[in-house]
């Protein structure tokens, strides 16, 4: 007898996604099955083109289906539909906020942040990215971009800047590059909700904020302004600046904000002749405190030159170098992350549901 399509939909209520516990059909991750006699085809929308589960889940439903009795011909595509939270109400057309902090400086959190969105871009995201550290905003040098974005009288929105495929915004666009900023709170939160509000930031995925070092007004004016999706903390392995990124990650606990994880910057060094890996700090110390935390570990970034030399350059390793084990390393957290993101919109489906 031919296969029907509600065989196809039972077997594909087998396969669940581990990391969201539930399975591809409930999920609506299985869209426009097609029968015609023993060739059956159908299409696999993944949270996210980032997902690290993607060859797992794909292999997974094209076997189930292929297992059916009466199916001579499977025909998969695989495609990807990132889901959204309350943000895009407050800021239309942006499904994700994600804020990139630490709890301290000289931790490499803005390099974190520009190769993270660029790892995601290059995935096949729509990615956005705002330097939101007011007093130091780096993103400009550590992108290469040195000009003032346009102003579109129309909509009365300033235009991001574009690089790689990555839409960009800083204060450090409108300055001169040795302008300080001596601004107080009050002032820090609007030119804040400026950058996020009036910039047409247009259609994204995921919008990444580089947020200053420490606990201060910048965390909190975000918090408040609209609802983000979760934060991303950067620390190195060091005791010290574990124990400050701790403090960091109470810090948007109490403001409401989901934590997604935790990246360990600069966890080893690399040797760029023989690829022996060296402890420079004692290492471990970051996931060991994760799993006793109950918080996600997304992932190591080791210390090599190329990351501080891309960064000095305006040239980030995830673009220039992308077959090097520091650009995998970033793909690796993205990915990560990206999965993180998706399950903190299943945990609130599942609620609603």
């Amino acid at each position: 007898m031919p296969v029907t399509e509600e065989q196809v939909l039972q077997a594909l209520q087998q396969v669940r996604d581990p990391e969201l516990g539930r399975d591809l059909v409930s999920l609506g991750m299985v869209r426009n099955i097609q029968v015609d006699g023993g060739r059956v085809s159908f299409e696999l929308v993944l949270t996210t083109p980032a997902c690290p589960l993607r060859e797992h889940l794909a292999e997974q439903a094209y076997q189930a289906v292929a297992q059916l009795p009466g199916v001579q011909e499977v025909n998969m595509t695989v495609s990807a539909e990132v889901w959204g939270g309350p943000v895009q109400a407050a800021l239309p057309g942006v499904k994700n906020i994600i804020a990139v902090g630490s709890g301290k400086g000289g931790v490499g959190k803005t390099t974190v942040a520009v190769n993270l969105a660029l790892a995601l871009s290059q995935m096949g995201a729509k990615v956005g990215l705002l330097d939101a550290d007011i007093y130091g905003p780096n993103v400009p040098r550590m992108i290469g971009l040195h000009r003032t974005p346009d102003y579109d009288e129309r909509q009365q929105k300033i235009i991001p800047l574009k690089r790689w495929g990555l839409r960009v915004m800083s204060l450090g666009f409108l300055l001169a590059e040795d302008q300080p900023v001596i601004w107080r709170g009050p002032i820090l939160g609007r030119a804040l909700k400026q950058l996020l509000f009036e910039v047409a930031w247009g259609e994204l995925d995921y919008l990444l904020v580089d947020t200053p070092p420490g606990t201060g007004d910048i965390s909190l004016s975000l918090a408040q302004s609209v609802p983000v999706t979760g934060a991303v903390i950067v620390t190195t392995p060091q005791d010290v600046a574990l124990y400050d990124a701790l403090k960091s990650v109470a810090t948007f606990e109490k403001l409401g904000v989901p934590i997604l994880g935790i990246v360990e910057n600069m966890s080893y060094f690399a040797c760029p002749h023989c690829g022996k890996e060296t402890e420079i700090f004692r290492r471990g110390a970051v996931e060991l405190e994760c799993l006793q935390r109950g918080l996600r570990f997304l992932g190591a970034i080791p210390l090599v030159p190329e990351i501080a030399e891309g960064g000095d350059l305006g040239m980030p390793v995830v673009v220039t170098a992308p077959d090097s084990p520091a650009a995998h390393a970033f793909m690796a957290v993205a990915r990560q992350l990206a999965a993180a993101i998706s399950i903190q919109h299943g945990k609130v489906r599942e609620k609603k549901a």
